[in-house]
């Protein structure tokens, strides 16, 4: 059954670390003043038109906006984005002026992070902020795009897009989600125009064996429930 809580934040301990899952998606650590997004996946809808698929061409944008949003944090310092933060190779040439605009104020900003993913393995330069290929680790917390099998206590990674739904007054209500246990954290895609993988996929349950946290995203709030009533 699940907690009917209406949140905007969720508190989350991971490997000493004291986390915030918020309802924009992104996760806020505030001793660290570190801002985590995953899988942005900036200029999917002129990816997908380039091969004769038609999305409106405005998830870039409106990405930005809702990230600007998330930004708006007391103490800010950094800016972890956990890979596939450009859709494919060509998505940062593909930018708009103004949104390239908008994205180098914020990278100037800041201390702004891209970890390398499989989408984006050689993040631009010219927009700002600063490559990490593999993985980044502060603290009690490493932070990659991928989840590892072998991973130690404190991972926090994107990738799969996780998403979780629930019924309410006969209504399902579905979106992305965060699922976490005591050892690892997946973020939901941040991205505008992502898909998602159920939280009941093999790949997820092979990550989370047992009975995971699921904070789902759902009419600007978060929702917490069991990977069971998901």
């Amino acid at each position: 059954m699940h907690d009917t809580q209406d949140t905007f934040s969720v508190p989350i301990r991971l490997n000493g670390a004291e986390l915030f899952a918020e309802a924009s998606g992104a996760l806020w650590w505030p001793d660290e003043g570190t801002l985590i997004v995953a899988d942005l996946h900036f200029e999917k809808g002129s990816s997908f038109a380039a091969s004769g698929q038609f999305l409106p061409p405005y998830d870039t944008a409106e990405t930005l906006l809702r990230l600007g949003d998330a930004m708006h944090k007391a103490g800010l310092r950094r800016v972890i984005c956990l890979g596939d933060s450009f859709h494919d190779r060509g998505a940062a040439a593909r930018l708009g002026g103004e949104d390239a605009a908008r994205l180098r104020r914020m990278t100037d900003g800041c201390d702004w992070v891209w970890i390398a993913g499989n989408h984006d393995p050689h993040p631009p330069d010219h927009l700002g902020g600063r490559v990490v290929a593999d993985e980044l680790r502060i603290g009690p917390v490493t932070f990659r795009h991928i989840a590892r099998q072998d991973a130690t206590h404190g991972e926090i990674s994107g990738h799969y897009h996780p998403q979780a739904a629930i019924r309410v007054r006969g209504r399902r209500l579905g979106g992305p989600c965060f699922i976490h246990d005591a050892r690892r954290l997946v973020m939901p895609a941040f991205g505008a125009y992502t898909g998602g993988l159920d939280v009941d996929d093999d790949a997820l349950r092979a990550l989370f064996p047992g009975e995971p946290s699921v904070h789902l995203l759902v009419r600007r709030r978060i929702v917490t429930l069991t990977r069971a009533a998901a």
